[in-house]
């Protein structure tokens, strides 16, 4: 028995410039655009205020995210939409804006504070209307079930997941990419790719799943490089958008494994962009997990463009790593942790607060809490 879960979804070039009637088919009347400062300085945002008042719409600006988003600011944008009596959301940025949009949605309804859903299926009462336009290619987040959120006391990001966060309507435009630095696309792109690994590999994979997680890695394997030499190849461009949106898919539904698990503690603990850290974990937990689906690895190696006929399901998967390897060092990613500021002394911390990630349930195979610290001092 499978269950898949996914928005409607608006893919081209100019679905931005559907936002607000995207709203309107919801019954909205007052909107609160969850955004960040770089999407503003981009345009994007003003671009959503226009379609909304295209569309008979009033709407609010909220602003308050950052890399990594945190509870606080989850708290802030639900009593922002709360204050000017709002009745929809649109999520207009990265993975941080798009979680904050959610979770300040699941605040406003069911009150508390976002630790106290942390985990599966908590969520009670109904979500406001939510309409998401992710900028970057990318988290996956405007079609996913999860939210994810930076407890400050305890240094972790929690994993909210439930069907309810699943948006209304994902408004993906592969223009609005065109603004996006070098760094940032290789950054997202590689979690893109770690979304793809993780979800075909995943003990929930189902057929279902199979078929997004593998677009996205033909996708991103052929087009990340291209989309990272230049902002203007409309057709890498789009191409990755629609590779995140395949992954978004199949991870929302295939869940992750070991190195999200790793990298949202990493990432609750050090101010890092995460597809950074995933770059960088992501050859190493594969090593570990080649064991325990060496033909899945060898399907992946294929995707990728290896020729692997002559090669055992083993040794395929080995060219499945050496390839995320070269991609990583080609467009610039970092390649450890050491040199983005992770410190060794917080290996032991970091191995057991990962354990308790649900991403490491799917995780194909079984890990300890050593064998996580093994990892990050290869990683490092």
């Amino acid at each position: 028995m499978y269950k898949f879960v996914m928005p409607e979804v608006i893919f081209g070039s100019g679905s931005i410039r559907q936002a607000g009637e995207s709203c309107a088919r919801l019954g909205a009347k007052r909107i609160l655009i969850v955004t960040d400062e770089g999407v503003m300085n981009a345009g994007w945002a003003e671009l959503v205020e226009q379609s909304c008042r295209a569309s008979g719409l009033s709407s609010i600006l909220f602003s308050g995210v950052s890399v990594n988003p945190k509870e606080d600011e989850a708290e802030a944008c639900a009593r922002a939409y709360i204050e000017n009596e709002c009745d929809a959301l649109i999520g207009v940025g990265g993975g941080s804006v798009i979680d904050i949009a959610k979770s300040a949605a699941l605040l406003a309804t069911n009150g508390g504070h976002v630790r106290d859903y942390e985990g599966v299926d908590r969520i009670t009462y109904p979500l406001p209307p939510l309409v998401m336009l992710p900028t970057t290619a990318g988290s996956g987040s405007e079609v996913s079930q999860f939210s994810v959120i930076v407890d400050v006391n305890r240094k972790k990001k929690m994993t909210i997941v439930s069907k309810s966060l699943v948006p209304d309507i994902a408004l993906v435009d592969p223009d609005v990419l065109s603004t996006k630095s070098p760094h940032l696309t290789a950054s997202t792109g590689l979690d893109v790719l770690a979304h793809a690994i993780e979800s075909f590999v995943s003990v929930a994979a189902t057929p279902l799943t199979d078929v997004h997680a593998k677009n996205a890695l033909t996708l991103s394997a052929r087009y990340l490089r291209p989309s990272v030499a230049s902002r203007y190849n409309k057709e890498a461009k789009e191409q990755m958008a629609m590779a995140s949106l395949h992954a978004g898919l199949a991870f929302s539904n295939a869940i992750l494994g070991a190195v999200h698990a790793m990298s949202h503690t990493i990432g609750g603990r050090y101010p890092l962009l995460h597809g950074d850290i995933n770059a960088v974990l992501l050859p190493h937990v594969m090593e570990f997990n080649l064991i325990a689906a060496p033909q899945k690895f060898k399907e992946i190696a294929f995707l990728m463009g290896e020729d692997v006929r002559a090669l055992s399901d083993t040794e395929a998967g080995e060219k499945a790593i050496q390839f995320v390897r070269k991609l990583a060092s080609d467009i610039g990613a970092p390649l450890t942790l050491s040199e983005m500021g992770f410190k060794e002394e917080s290996i032991p911390i970091v191995s057991e607060t990962s354990l308790s990630d649900a991403c490491m349930i799917t995780n194909p195979r079984d890990i300890t809490a050593e064998e996580v610290a093994a990892l990050l001092r290869q990683a490092l």
